[in-house]
């Protein structure tokens, strides 16, 4: 590890703050605002449902292969300059996205700017190098919380652009947002002076890519593929090899891109298998509520919802996760953040649970997606808050990449999941039947209960020992 000889200027650290939400709301904005607008994109570029789902598929794609790839890198060269290379790089691809006028230059767009994702685990990292002590934990939740602060707000955001403008404004806006997010970044967010100069390893990288690949294809596709066909299956087999062959490799790796052992601790381990099981619900709620309120009032259940309206709905969750995150800091520094994570898991849970059994006014969907905000906002940040107080500082950047790959899978599965259980559920008409939302929400309620299993797992208090290994950490940059 090695530290700046000489110590420049340092911004304030809500300066700081603000800088790294902007740039954070940038990426997770573009994250679901593509979803309400694939139908009006499919039209207007004339192109099939399958090419058209790529334009979300392969952000999610490189988005998983950027994020611990690019976190290391950020761990070994300074996370400020790397967090200005992703944000450029997420604006280009915002740009080709804007200017396309084919799918496949769409889907080229959506790609590069999946590499955005990295922007929270360089910004996890700067908050941890950068912030007194006392302030680590309430911001990292409060950027946690922008991950589903902009997954709520892109759908309603979306909604009003796809029903009254071009859908291209979804990207003009991406843009907009994130050019002062990465001019202010480079003005105002210091070098980090924790630094942990290695080699490469780009073996590590190319299994991990490979395998993370094949998985998110064999999800994404699975619902059209078939769940038992010859593609799935195969792509489901080469992503086991691939991954197994990844984790053999890193394990006897010198400097490897991923430590193995700090994967395999229980700390890691536990908080990443709850980051899949919560992701899992989060994006099924994308998806579920959304749909639903748009079923025509002649089925008998849904609300006839235009696409605006429909993202109304989601909106007392991204209010929620404002304040979600910031509290669920505290309530962590306080009393270690194992317990916000458990009261976030539960009220998640419920917030299922509640619509599998009541979903039949407008009120009832309100208050289930708040208590869902609630419930995802608390879960978010204690989550990273944890991986954070688990590992070493050289070690931020792609730990805490790890986890958001881990949401990101468990997304894309949630995603898919709930997507077949409604397509497997159809009436004579071909509308949806109740029974399958009913059952998806169901689906949803018990991935995330065990979540809240897992979360039990995740041994005790790690606040106080990780505050004072942070506190030592600002004393070395002193």
């Amino acid at each position: 590890m090695s530290a700046a000889a000489a110590t420049p200027e340092r911004q304030h650290h809500n300066v700081t703050l603000a800088v790294l939400v902007t740039g954070a709301l940038a990426y997770a904005l573009s994250q679901t605002m593509i979803a309400p607008a694939l139908p009006r994109i499919q039209a207007e570029l004339d192109t099939t449902t399958t090419l058209v789902t790529f334009a979300l598929t392969g952000y999610l794609l490189t988005a998983s292969i950027a994020t611990p790839i690019v976190g290391r890198l950020g761990d070994m060269f300074g996370k400020e300059r790397l967090l200005v290379i992703t944000l450029s790089i997420f604006g280009l691809g915002s740009l080709v996205c804007a200017l396309s006028h084919s799918i496949e230059m769409l889907i080229a767009g959506r790609a590069i700017q999946g590499v955005g994702g990295a922007i929270f685990p360089l910004s996890f990292g700067i908050i941890r190098d950068e912030f007194p002590r006392e302030k680590v934990a309430t911001g990292i939740g409060l950027i946690s919380a922008t991950f589903g602060i902009g997954g709520g707000a892109g759908l309603v955001i979306s909604g009003v652009i796809v029903d009254h403008v071009a859908y291209e404004w979804i990207f003009w806006l991406a843009l907009i947002v994130v050019i002062p997010a990465a001019v202010a970044t480079h003005r105002f967010v210091p070098e980090s002076p924790i630094k942990s100069p290695a080699r490469i390893d780009w073996g590590g990288a190319a299994l991990l890519s490979g395998g993370l690949v094949a998985l998110l294809v064999a999800v994404s596709e699975g619902n059209t593929w078939g769940w038992e066909s010859p593609a799935f299956l195969g792509l489901i087999a080469v992503a086991a090899i691939l991954i197994v062959t990844w984790i053999r490799y890193e394990a006897r790796h010198p400097e490897p891109l991923v430590d193995m052992r700090m994967m395999r601790d229980r700390p890691v381990l536990t908080t990443n298998l709850t980051a899949l099981l919560i992701g899992f619900g989060m994006f099924g709620s994308y998806i579920l509520v959304p749909q639903f309120v748009q079923v025509p009032v002649s089925s008998g259940f849904g609300f006839g919802a235009s696409v605006t309206t429909a993202g109304l709905f989601m909106l007392p969750s991204a209010l929620v996760m404002l304040v979600a995150g910031p509290i669920s800091g505290l309530m962590g520094s306080r009393y270690g953040s194992k317990l916000p994570l458990l009261i976030g898991t539960t009220l998640a849970c419920a917030s299922f649970l509640m619509l599998a059994v009541w979903h039949s006014t407008h009120l009832a969907i309100y208050i289930a997606t708040a208590l869902m905000g609630l419930g995802i906002g608390f879960s978010f940040a204690a989550m990273a808050n944890l991986i954070v107080e688990a590992v070493d500082q050289s070690q931020t950047g792609v730990a805490t990449g790890m986890n958001t790959i881990m949401r990101t899978i468990g997304g894309a599965i949630g995603g898919q999941v709930a997507a077949s259980i409604i397509a497997g559920h159809l009436t004579a008409s071909g509308l949806p039947a109740e029974s399958g939302y009913t059952t998806a929400f169901a689906v949803s309620a018990f991935a995330v209960a065990m979540a809240v299993l897992a979360a039990l797992a995740i041994p005790g208090r790690l606040g106080a020992g990780s505050l004072a290994a942070v506190s030592r950490g600002h004393e070395v940059q002193a």
